[in-house]
């Protein structure tokens, strides 16, 4: 049994739908640690994944406190609470914000420049010192055809007139179904840091003007201002079978999934 925080949100929706025996968690905001152990203990899980988050970089520098005990206590109450249980927890790829490297990032390459980045960080390294077989997943920046929640697939099918992205910043994009198909993987993984989601070679600029043609819209990508790269090397989690398509073929995948090409 798999037990889902954040069971109503962008990844959790998409987890519950597409995995076996699992269980939402309830709204887990500003629970304390024996209301978590209650809930994981009265779950019968034997797989804990937490996707629960405040991930707003703005809202979690306008407000560090709600960001610390969202972003870091919560999980840090959750791996307590574990016991033995197989941890899954979301991190970000926002963990590179303060780089400087231009990279593609390894694990060992972190240096958060928002509050939201440090508390992830911050997050990854408690909840493994209290429970070392735990993975943290340094998620990209997902999409899906879902309207709750802003994403780079929505922003781009709507979009009309003039775009803009750099093509000096390199980011992976993943497609958020192809990351729920990977949590079989995921679970087996040994404890640790784990960069996770679709891999490229090409700009942000160079992606948006490829998935504009292939939509087949008439939209003009202009090649905007440079911003930070948040541009992942994934290898460590593919040594263990966690697999993505390129960048441009996820999104090719997901134009064809929801029939609009």
């Amino acid at each position: 049994m798999i037990l889902v925080t954040g069971a109503n949100g962008f990844v959790g929706h998409k987890i519950m739908e597409m995995c076996n025996e699992t269980v939402a968690a309830p709204s887990l905001r500003g629970a304390a640690q024996e209301e978590i152990e209650r809930i994981i203990g009265e779950s019968d899980a034997d797989v804990i994944i937490h996707t629960a988050a405040i991930s707003d970089t703005g809202a979690c520098q306008a407000n560090p406190d709600a960001s610390y005990y969202a972003n870091v206590q919560i999980p840090l109450f959750i791996a307590k609470a574990a016991k033995g249980r197989k941890l899954i927890c979301f991190s970000s790829d926002q963990v590179y914000s303060g780089s400087d490297e231009e990279g593609p990032y390894s694990e060992d390459m972190a240096k958060p420049g928002n509050v939201y980045a440090k508390h992830k960080l911050e997050m990854e390294q408690g909840v493994l010192e209290i429970a070392p077989d735990s993975v943290m997943l340094r998620a990209e920046w997902m999409y899906d055809y879902y309207l709750k929640k802003s994403n780079y697939f929505m922003n781009m099918i709507q979009a009309k007139g003039v775009v803009s992205f750099s093509s000096g910043q390199f980011r992976g994009i993943t497609y958020l179904k192809e990351a729920v198909e990977n949590m079989e993987k995921v679970i087996s993984l040994p404890g640790g840091i784990y960069n996770f989601g679709s891999e490229t070679t090409m700009s942000m600029y160079d992606i948006t003007k490829g998935f504009m043609e292939l939509l087949g819209k008439k939209v003009r990508v202009e090649d905007g201002f440079a911003r930070h790269n948040l541009w992942m090397n994934c290898d460590k989690a593919k040594k263990h079978g966690v697999t993505f398509n390129l960048v441009m073929d996820g999104l090719f995948r997901c134009a064809l999934d929801y029939k609009l090409i």
